[in-house]
């Protein structure tokens, strides 16, 4: 790092961690746009390590006694990512907003928080970071991405994460009109797994019936039978609970989770914790929630809920960890959609980068 200038103090981080060649590109790229006040994208494929890409630019926004606000869509991912920062700026106050939090009226040098908590913000942020900037609600509500721009002063930097941009970021980002990094390969240097496709037959048709597909139960019992934890995604509550109960029946310990739940937190820690061998769930947990080695099977992948992005990020569920970097990624489905050939497309064209960049060691 460059000499500290005027007015700078000594650094707040303490972390012992290596970036990679793609991360430290990205993190060069952060402290950029908070020494120049500019707007930035930091495009990463699920599991790059966008949180560890911020450290050295909070660490400068906050030798430059400014405040920094990291915002992200999801309270569960405020829940995560409030005592990582804690851990490496020890010595910095951590407020971590979201609905009914006890931090609402902190005043601190460094917020976590849900990007509806930034309503109640006026020009008070000199840096704001904007994780999953293409998660729902806040990329289809232009009251929260004005609420984002409100909360930053007028001369500020506006930094934006994401696996999946919108395909008009995309397309600014292909033809240079949106300043931006790439990161194309995860830390641990192995290349994102690669969905397989799998045709279930009537699913909505065999719960009804009181019945798990038959694919499906298999792929479910192996991996009770090897001692492996699993997410399913289904479309919706309603399905969910309906098959609930036949899931349980392979073992009494698979639960469900969805955004409404009242034990949402604590089933995410019991996961967590390894409790619970297979969690059905909606897409609420598609982002931003680590479990380090796991296999995922979306059933019903042929839903429009499940969008190209949500494919993807899905996807990124698997193989995050460098102890467990690889997992299996299964689409069950009646049909097959092009939202889930373009994630296959999405996935496998970023592994084809990284190979060419010499990102990944396979």
């Amino acid at each position: 790092m460059p000499p500290l200038k005027e007015g700078e103090t000594q650094s707040h981080l303490v972390w012992d961690g290596t970036l990679s060649k793609g991360q430290k590109e990205a993190s060069l790229a952060v402290i950029e746009a908070v020494r120049s006040h500019s707007e930035f994208l930091c495009w990463a494929v699920c599991g790059a390590g966008k949180t560890e890409v911020l450290f050295a630019g909070i660490d400068e926004a906050l030798k430059r006694k400014q405040r920094v606000c990291v915002a992200t869509p999801r309270t569960d991912v405020v829940l995560e990512l409030a005592p990582r920062f804690q851990k490496v700026f020890p010595r910095i106050q951590v407020a971590a907003l979201y609905g009914g939090s006890e931090d609402r009226h902190l005043f601190a040098p460094l917020t976590i928080s849900t990007t509806h908590q930034l309503y109640r913000f006026a020009q008070a942020f000199d840096v704001v970071i904007v994780d999953e900037v293409d998660a729902f609600p806040f990329s289809y509500d232009q009251s929260l991405q004005a609420a984002v721009q409100k909360a930053a002063k007028p001369q500020s930097a506006r930094i934006f994460l994401t696996a999946t941009p919108s395909e008009k970021w995309q397309r600014e980002c292909k033809y240079g009109k949106r300043n931006h990094i790439k990161i194309p390969a995860r830390y641990h240097r192995h290349p994102l797994p690669i969905p397989i496709f799998k045709w279930c037959g009537n699913w909505p048709k065999s719960f009804a019936k009181g019945k798990i597909p038959s694919i499906v139960k298999k792929w479910v019992q192996t991996r009770l039978d090897q001692n492996k934890q699993a997410l399913v995604f289904l479309p919706d509550i309603h399905l969910m609970e309906k098959a609930l109960p036949l899931f349980q029946q392979l073992d009494p310990r698979i639960d469900s989770v969805h955004a409404e739940d009242p034990d949402r937190k604590q089933k995410v820690e019991k996961m967590r914790n390894r409790e619970t061998p297979l969690l059905l769930t909606t897409t609420i947990l598609e982002r931003g929630v680590t479990f380090p080695n796991i296999d995922v099977a979306v059933l019903g992948a042929e839903d429009d809920i499940f969008t190209e992005a949500a494919l993807v990020q899905i996807s990124g569920r698997v193989g995050r960890s460098a102890d467990f970097p690889k997992g299996n990624i299964t689409f069950f489905h009646y049909g097959r959609t092009k939202a889930m050939i373009r994630a296959l497309t999405h996935i496998d064209q970023m592994n084809q980068e990284a190979r060419k960049k010499g990102l990944i060691d396979s």
